[in-house]
This record gives structure tokens, sequence and C-alpha cells, in this order.
């Protein structure tokens, strides 16, 4: 993707928020000069990986196969393994009609997609199976609480303020329909590098042409701009997020 592409997507993101009444913690507006003046105090956004995720899955064609997120809040797997600060992961995500979030699964995590508004979003479900493929078997899932039972690849449709349970090992795929669709995220701890596992051998994160300055860092831009303390107390840029 092209560094201007991605900054075109974070200003469409933010309009769409704030069209619908979403407000983003400040951090997601600060630009590279205020990350660069930050220090320690903001380790846990560089640890966590709160922040904007820009993807076209490595396939070249975001309006097709992509998707837009940004991490409000996030524990990691050692704490929530240990019981011990958050355990939990809040996401915003914006998914435009018909653009495609490929059949996924995950191994740790358990998450709930909730429709924010703006269009419908459909979701296909599989069960997996013993082998990781798609199973034919009948899968089950929660809508607001309400457990039902769905035939193998069915497609659910979610309207403006309905949700989804996926559980752990439930394949799911999804994309709006009509027009782009405000999505919540709400999981256990969220790990992007080691816990989405697609159907299809794809990527997880985009390579970047940097055709312009970026306007807000994402999180993998994360590592060229962390800033740590020396002992004697000078900045440093620092290694990046720990894994």
């Amino acid at each position: 993707m092209r560094r201007s592409q991605i900054n075109r997507i974070i200003r469409e993101f933010e309009d769409f928020a704030r069209e619908r009444r979403f407000f983003l913690p400040r951090f997601a507006f600060w630009e590279v000069e205020e990350w660069e003046r930050k220090g320690d105090e903001i380790g846990e956004i560089y640890e966590a990986g709160l922040g904007w995720d820009i993807t076209d899955w490595g396939l070249g064609d975001y309006g097709s196969a992509g998707l837009a997120l940004f991490t409000i809040r996030n524990g990691t797997r050692a704490g929530l393994a240990s019981g011990k600060g958050k355990l939990y992961a809040e996401k915003l995500l914006a998914s435009r009609p018909n653009q495609v979030t490929p059949m996924h699964y995950h191994a740790f995590k358990m998450e709930d997609i909730v429709n924010r508004g703006g269009g419908d979003l459909a979701v296909q479900l599989y069960g997996k199976a013993d082998d990781g493929s798609l199973s034919d078997a009948d899968v089950s899932a929660s809508l607001d609480g309400v457990r039902r039972t769905f035939r193998a690849g069915e497609i659910v449709t979610l309207s403006p303020g309905d949700s989804i349970t996926i559980h752990r090992g439930l394949y799911h795929k999804f994309w709006g329909l009509g027009s782009t669709v405000l999505l919540g995220e709400v999981s256990l701890c969220n790990d992007d590098d080691a816990d989405n596992f697609f159907y299809e051998a794809i990527g997880r994160f985009p390579s970047i042409e940097e055709d312009e300055a970026p306007k807000r860092l994402l999180v993998k831009d994360y590592p060229r701009y962390r800033r740590a303390k020396e002992p004697g107390g000078a900045a440093y840029a620092g290694a990046g997020r720990s894994e």
C-alpha cells in the first residue's frame, strides 16, 4: 500500500467515526512530531499495540480486501495468564461495502463483533475441521446473548446495534453491505502478530511504499519512532514493541 493511500484512509475513518458520534482517544490524532516528543510514559501504547492498523492483507487491492482498525485498549497474553493487568481488548473498525476481511479464526482470542452503525454487516461462518480445513458441520454462535445454530457457510446479517460472539476456532469472514459499517470489537487480549489463522495463505500486514510522510503512525511504525530513556536521562530511539 502507498503511504498516501493509508493517510487518506485514516482521514476518512476519523471523519466517519465523528459522523457516527464515536470519539477516538487523543493519541489517535498525534502527528509524528508529537510521537517524537514522548518517552516512557506511553510505554503501554507501544507494548499493547494500541493505535492505527490499516491492511490490505498483502493482496494489493484495499477496496476489495482490506480493513481499517484502531486498537483503543489492550492487555497482554502474559497478563491474562497471570490474571493481572488488562485482560481485555477493544477495537474500532471500518468495513466498506463488499470489502472483505478474509476467512480466518483465532486460537486464543474470543471476541464480540458489534455493528456500531452505518450499513449492515455480512458474516460468514464455518467450523474448523481437525486438519484445519472448513468443516461441513453446523456451527453455533450467540447473537446478543441468544444462542443460534447455523449451517456451514451460512451468512449472518448484523444490522446496527446487533452483535455476534465469535468463539475460538470459529472461522469467520465479513464485509459491509450497502454502505460502510462502523464496527466495535470487544475481546480477550489481542495479538495480531500470532493469533490470526487465515484459511488461504495471505499476510496480516501490508508492505508500504513511502510516497509521502505519515500523517498518523501505524502500530507497525512504532519501532522507528519509539523513544526511551537512557540511564543518564537522554532520549534515544528504542527497539519498538516487544512480542
